[in-house]
């Protein structure tokens, strides 16, 4: 059941039948392709970063599936329905019917954003990924794809699981991070290694 705060919000933010097309499309692309600069953080900075990059990348990475994961969870225990399915306001974004609470587009960004946050390393990639946040978030309440309360789901579970992550980082992440992913990665990627291609 949708509050009356959460609809009204929503009725603030989503997008008029007549919005200028310009609009609709830079919230397409903040609400659609904005997301992609996650993998290939995680790409370029496990190829090309040193161990003080690599470590809080690992340690993002693992906190975003766990947070994922209890997206999930929590969209099949409690199926929320995303606007459209209501239905109301207006929809300029195309998708299917799933559960909207949270959202997991805000859920990637924030989870990654809260990782690095707490590694002093990687605060700086931390708030970009924040700010960036912003965006996505307002796109796709504004396309009509989610509601304010999705964001605001997506934002206190993407903090519990950082923060949980990383509490549990000395005799959780860095153990598998040392006897499986970095010798998983020097195996795959010796040739690339030797030849200086990319980072050990």
């Amino acid at each position: 059941m949708e509050t009356t705060l959460n609809l009204a919000l929503f009725a603030q933010l989503n997008a008029a039948p007549g919005s200028d097309p310009r609009l609709l499309l830079m919230a397409e692309v903040f609400a659609v392709y904005l997301i992609w600069l996650v993998p290939a953080l995680l790409v370029i900075g496990w190829l090309r970063g040193s161990e003080r990059l690599k470590r809080p990348l690992w340690e993002a990475f693992i906190a975003t599936l766990l947070a994922l994961a209890a997206s999930w969870m929590i969209g099949w225990l409690w199926p929320t329905p995303r606007p459209f399915m209501m239905p109301v306001g207006q929809t300029f974004l195309e998708h299917a019917p799933t559960p909207a609470f949270p959202s997991n587009h805000a859920t990637i960004m924030l989870t990654m954003a809260f990782s690095l946050l707490l590694h002093a390393g990687t605060r700086r990639i931390g708030r970009y990924l924040l700010l960036l946040a912003v965006p996505v978030a307002w796109a796709r309440v504004f396309l009509g794809v989610h509601f304010p309360q999705d964001m605001l789901g997506a934002l206190v579970l993407a903090a519990a699981m950082a923060t949980l992550v990383g509490v549990s980082r000395s005799w959780l992440i860095l153990p598998i991070y040392h006897r499986v992913a970095m010798r998983l990665y020097r195996m795959l990627f010796a040739p690339l290694i030797r030849r200086g291609w990319v980072e050990r």
